[in-house]
């Protein structure tokens, strides 16, 4: 976004000049002839960095600096100083001006102060970005399946280009794993990722999460507040859960990756931003737009690229990679180690849950584990208890005594377990038709 410069200075020649000159350069200028003006300017307008003179006729520029820093502890000031109060003006940088010039100056000279003042706070945004990543330990794609070499490169591929991108999959298979890889190899890697859950949130407080909003604008907006879309200004904005989106913010999101820009709730001006999105969901959407419930032009507008990550079943082979992650993370010692039965039940069980599941259980049997070889008995019971469901015979035929209606009844009691009682897919899979199915179920009372 444009860098917007307040200037402070009573004289109305010297704001007009510094106007002129810093327009010119393509930054936005606002100016104050007062000090107490330029502190409510300043919480009204949200400058990128402010030049402010040391010498007001309502309240000393050293006062006014004290007051913008408790409101923005990290916006530069550049103080503007003449040559009996250089001593004030180094007061000033005590308390945290960032430079000062000294009248008379030339216009060009104080450019290069500008310039210089923006750049550093350009580079302490960075390193307060990346702490902050650093800190969030988001994880790595971890696998060797060729399921997971597709997912690899294509994730490489999709960083390069800059296109919107939507990532699908069931829940707790690492779509947002493979947001942030797509994020950190491409060429806005030093810039912001900004993410937003979009079930977490009610449709007001979305719409205020995305865009921000104006002081007034609803009860309980107090001060102005900028949205996660100018946050991630020149980075990423990482879309979560996108298909839980009302339908109402679905048209003003589908606006802002059209025109890429928008207004803050309440607000009038309209706002320019450079960001990338990255959108996922475990939602089906072409069934959601065929019941209404998702916009056919956003999907087409989010899918530009796409990529479905597998689930942890189908990949099975990368399960002793990611239990050796696991352990790596949560013990990084290693001073447990896991028994290759314990690791033979991992791979034998389907993880409805997927990556997350696995990494619950793992983490929660480094706590139950006392000694220090992890066992099938430091697993979760409902884990083990599936295990010994899936691994029984539905019926032992040897031991003869059952009738031909018993073994039907079995057969389809278990159909139905194993599809989620979705009647469709067991007559499917019993090879018979829905209304035959439907009728043995009424005949056995099931």
């Amino acid at each position: 976004m444009t860098p917007k410069i307040l200037v402070i200075d009573d004289e109305e020649r010297m704001c007009w000049a510094l106007d002129r000159a810093l327009s010119h350069e393509g930054y936005q200028v606002v100016t104050a002839t007062r000090g107490l003006k330029g502190i409510d300017l300043a919480k009204e307008t949200e400058p990128s960095m402010v030049i402010l003179d040391l010498k007001m006729p309502d309240i000393d520029g050293i006062e006014v600096l004290k007051e913008l820093k408790i409101s923005n502890p990290s916006i530069p000031v550049i103080m503007i100083t003449a040559h009996g109060t250089i001593d004030t003006a180094i007061e000033a940088m005590k308390i945290g001006a960032t430079d000062y010039i000294t009248k008379p100056f030339k216009l060009e000279e104080l450019k290069v102060h500008v310039k210089q003042a923006l750049h550093l706070l350009n580079l302490e945004n960075q390193v307060d970005f990346l702490r902050q990543e650093l800190g969030k330990n988001y994880g790595k794609i971890v696998g060797q399946s060729e399921a997971m070499k597709e997912i690899a490169l294509l994730i490489q591929q999709v960083a390069k280009t800059g296109a919107t991108v939507l990532i699908t999959g069931e829940s707790g298979t690492g779509k947002e794993v493979a947001a942030v890889e797509i994020h950190q190899a491409s060429n806005r890697a030093d810039k912001p990722f900004v993410a937003v859950n979009c079930a977490a949130l009610p449709e007001q407080l979305l719409e205020s999460e995305l865009f921000g909003h104006e002081k007034g604008a609803f009860t309980g907006a107090t001060s102005k507040k900028k949205g996660r879309f100018e946050i991630a200004d020149k980075g990423t904005l990482f879309l979560d859960e996108s298909g839980e989106m009302p339908l109402s913010m679905q048209a003003k999101l589908l606006r802002v990756l059209q025109e890429r820009c928008f207004e803050r709730v309440g607000g009038t001006e309209t706002i320019h931003v450079d960001v990338r999105v990255i959108a996922t969901t475990n939602v089906d959407l072409i069934k959601a737009i065929s019941n209404g419930a998702f916009r056919e032009d956003l999907y087409y507008r989010l899918n530009v690229m796409h990529i479905v990550m597998p689930p942890l079943r189908s990949r099975k082979e990368d399960i002793p990679l990611l239990v050796n992650h696991f352990l790596e993370k949560f013990d990084p010692s290693r001073s447990k180690k896991i028994s290759a039965e314990a690791m033979k039940i991992l791979t034998r069980y389907n993880w409805p849950g997927n990556i997350r599941e696995l990494q619950n259980v793992i983490e929660r049997a480094l706590i139950v584990c006392q000694g220090t070889e992890i066992q099938p008995v430091h697993f979760p019971k409902e884990l083990l208890n599936s295990l010994e469901e899936t691994s029984k015979p539905m019926i032992n035929l040897t031991e003869g005594g059952f009738s031909l209606e018993e073994l039907e009844k079995h057969l389809i009691l278990k159909a139905l377990e194993k599809h989620n009682n979705n009647q469709t897919k067991v007559a499917k899979y019993l090879g018979i038709s829905r209304p035959t199915l439907l009728y043995r179920l009424k005949k056995y009372g099931i």
